[in-house]
């Protein structure tokens, strides 16, 4: 005759007692343990990738560049060039702040705009080129904070590059036209070190300008998977609006358009510094980013991604 136990033995032994094993690190929501949402993708971290890739070495390696192209075009074209005409490449001679102001404001038109709209436009729409955003959510990292990781790493190399265009223009141009002081097209002066410190400003001034279009490329790159477009949709934007501020008949609708203060960093240069048009030339860059910015994280925030 047999008997029975009610008590279960074996390997069933412990089947209604509490997890253990590997489920003992993990919190109540699931969560691991030691798991910080603020730890993933450290924008050092990140930083150092961007840095490594081509495109960003690139980059800033051609804005190095730049002022050694002027100046070799400077040194080939003054044996023909007309010393008394006045000119803006004879002004651009006349000491390495002058030189300087001339390569930005050489580039300020197009060519930062380029830089900018490639590191904002390349960050998440590379990514989903690649293959690789959804792994980098599966991490996870917050959708929040990969935006603001990539927005955040894409305007330090924006800054970079534009303080890179800068120091070495300052640099070869002092070194070839010497410590003069700063002569405008106006006839006003500074001298070397207060015309130092007012290009300080002047950059500043860049470096808030440009954030419409960071804002638009960032925005650019979280609607498509193609880089190529988001880059090229805020270079493009940037250039329609250039052409709709020479349209005189806009009238004052010409001040509401971005970028329409774009040239108001040399207000910085003269004597008295002149911050109406730069104070509100910055407010309209940070509310049109502002705009941007906001769309593309609710947008970011939301979307399916498949790539």
């Amino acid at each position: 005759m047999s008997t029975t136990n009610s008590e279960p033995t074996g390997s069933f032994r412990g089947l209604h007692s509490k997890p253990t094993g590997s489920f003992r690190g993990l919190h109540s929501d699931g969560r691991a343990a030691g798991y910080s949402a603020g730890k993933t993708l450290p924008y050092l971290t990140e930083l150092r990738r961007q840095f490594g890739r081509r495109r960003t070495q690139f980059a800033v390696g051609f804005l190095a560049l730049l002022p050694v192209i002027l100046a070799i075009a400077f040194a080939v074209g003054g044996s023909t060039a007309d010393s008394d005409t006045g000119g803006l490449i004879e002004l651009g001679t006349r000491g390495g702040v002058n030189f300087t102001v001339f390569a930005l404001f050489m580039s300020v038109g197009f060519l930062l705009i380029v830089v900018v709209a490639l590191f904002f436009g390349d960050s998440i729409a590379s990514e989903a080129s690649w293959s690789s955003l959804r792994y980098l959510l599966a991490i996870p990292v917050p959708r929040t904070r990969l935006l603001l990781q990539k927005a955040l790493v894409s305007a330090t190399l924006s800054l970079a590059a534009i303080v890179v265009l800068v120091l070495v223009s300052l640099g070869i141009g002092t070194v070839l036209y010497g410590a003069e002081s700063l002569v405008t097209p106006f006839g006003d002066g500074l001298s070397y070190m207060d015309a130092v410190g007012r290009l300080v400003i002047a950059v500043g001034y860049i470096a808030v300008n440009l954030l419409w279009v960071a804002g638009l490329a960032l925005l650019l790159s979280v609607l498509t998977d193609a880089p190529l477009g988001a880059v090229g949709g805020a270079v493009m934007t940037s250039i329609l609006m250039q052409i709709l501020d020479q349209i005189t008949a806009l009238g004052s609708l010409r001040n509401y358009l971005p970028g329409h203060y774009a040239n108001s960093w040399i207000d910085a240069l003269s004597p008295t510094i002149s911050w109406n048009d730069m104070v509100v030339g910055s407010f309209s860059a940070l509310a049109y980013a502002a705009v941007f910015g906001v769309v593309a994280w609710q947008r970011f925030s939301t979307k399916d991604i498949t790539s």
